[in-house]
């Protein structure tokens, strides 16, 4: 055990998750609570079922496995249902100002199409509940003196290190802001977890808003594009809704767009957004961790104009750029960082930008908490503090999350009835996994796995193991995932 658990360990966490996905963070966690650390068990309260469902399911693993890593221990969380939080987690972001709102008026509101049985089912789900977590006005049209929602103010150009792994997407990006350089539009940004595409797409926000204070911005998730739309259906909404994302934007900035898979509705109407904006010139940059050509269930009409631009990826970044990161972070947090520190927790860290950064801000909070300066001694004496993340595999949880990674689905996915033949092999591979590596009994890996049957999981124990006798690519996943895991205990 690294310590005992505490509110610096969850503020900690909090900041980690918030990193991952800003702001669809800030739309969900003004309707928690945290109620405190006893023990091994996290105590949460959320303003409603719905709440806690979709916290649960979308933010919860990333806040306890970063707890883990600070505390050395396993938590459990239990959870409380009121609508008085006097203590939420994040404030409501305010609302937008008048100039701001889209022009309603009088006019007739559009009649709600009728969605797909999975934005429809969210709908249904939306209205069993007293109501939605506050939405994030995304329209920026103010001062750049003033931050816009949803932004991260250290997400600037000037702070992003640019290395052999990420050049091209830096150029795209800087050109997309205005730079003078020929334009791509769209510009899709492809790569891993944590390698910085959402810096650059802040980056872009700051530049425009920088030159032209005036600006319509729109920065906005996959997810929380798809709740505005299901809000808008629910709430008959949708000429505000068309408005805001069509004709009351100047430029449109949308990430992690892998997440509108299999949401046939929204992809339709995102498609026509698109096209509206497209064919009026406004710039429109992309996300995702997945290049165009690899995104599952999204119609190739919508991929074929993400391919119509240009596509710059971002790799995991080479030991030099992953020093420079270090040293610009410790620049950033006031940390005291020697340049053989920086080297060494470079050489530990090579997954992702997130985690080297995670790493650094772990040691820091280990030698603020214990009064000691961050020296290659301590990287060694506490090396725990500065592995990745996913290089502990020590349960089913984390064998999950390395199958997810290579295979590029989600840990919802890999749990839900989802049958799509990508899914349900990715699923297929991580049951057969967990059973050679971990030995569980089949009804431990049922329950693992979305509380499936038993019998289900031995099929597909016994599946992956008759597809390995005819069908080597079956011995080339089984082994890149293995390598993955022999190499991050080593």
């Amino acid at each position: 055990m690294l310590s005992a658990p505490s509110q610096d360990h969850w503020l900690l966490a909090v900041q980690h998750t918030r990193n991952r996905s800003p702001a669809t963070f800030e739309q969900w966690f003004p309707s928690i609570q945290f109620d405190g650390l006893e023990g091994d068990t996290l105590r949460l309260t959320a303003r409603d079922e719905f709440v806690r469902d979709w916290v649960r399911d979308h933010f919860l693993p990333s806040l306890l496995s970063q707890l883990s890593t600070l505390t050395g221990q396993q938590f459990k969380v239990a959870w409380k249902i009121s609508t008085e939080l006097e203590r939420p987690v994040c404030a409501p972001p305010a609302p937008p100002s008048s100039s701001l709102v889209p022009a309603g008026g009088g006019a007739p509101q559009a009649r709600p199409i009728e969605a797909d049985s999975q934005d429809w089912g969210a709908v249904t789900q939306a209205r069993r509940t007293s109501s939605m977590p506050p939405r994030r006005p995304k329209l920026a049209s103010v001062p750049s003196v003033s931050p816009v929602a949803g932004l991260n103010l250290k997400y600037t150009f000037d702070n992003f290190i640019v290395g052999p792994s990420n050049e091209l997407a830096f150029a795209a990006a800087t050109a997309s802001a205005g730079s003078g350089r020929p334009r791509y539009n769209p510009l899709f940004i492809a790569g891993g977890t944590g390698l910085g595409k959402t810096h650059l797409m802040h980056a872009i926000a700051h530049r425009i808003l920088q030159d032209r204070p005036d600006a319509r911005i729109v920065y906005v998730s996959a997810e929380l594009f798809t709740n505005e739309f299901i809000e808008a259906l629910q709430n008959r909404r949708m000429e505000e809704f068309r408005a805001r994302y069509r004709s009351e934007c100047d430029v449109l900035l949308l990430d992690d767009i892998q997440f509108l898979a299999g949401r046939e509705q929204t992809q339709e109407e995102f498609f026509h957004t698109f096209n509206t904006l497209h064919d009026a010139g406004v710039p429109i940059i992309v996300t995702s961790d997945k290049y165009p050509q690899q995104l599952q269930r999204m119609p190739e009409r919508l991929v074929s104009r993400f391919k119509s631009g240009l596509v710059a990826d971002v790799q995991s970044p080479q030991l030099e750029t992953r020093v420079a990161i270090l040293k610009k972070k410790a620049q950033l947090e006031d940390i005291d960082l020697p340049d053989t520190v920086a080297v060494l927790l470079a050489q530990h860290v090579q997954s992702n930008v997130r985690e080297l950064e995670g790493a650094l801000i772990r040691l820091a909070a280990k030698a603020s908490l214990s009064g000691q300066a961050i020296t290659e001694e301590l990287i060694r004496g506490e090396a725990s503090l500065v592995a990745s993340t996913s290089a502990r595999i020590v349960c089913v949880t984390d064998i999950q999350r390395a199958v997810c990674s290579h295979f590029r689905v989600t840990s919802a996915d890999l749990l839900s009835k989802d049958r799509h033949k990508s899914v349900a092999f990715a699923r297929q591979v991580a049951m057969y996994l967990c059973r050679q590596r971990l030995r569980s009994s089949f009804p431990e890996l049922g329950r693992a796995f979305g509380n499936r049957d038993h019998t289900t999981v031995m099929s597909a124990v016994r599946r992956v193991e008759n597809l390995r006798k005819r069908d080597p690519q079956i011995d080339a996943h089984l082994e890149a995932i293995e390598n993955r895991l022999v190499s991050s205990n080593d």
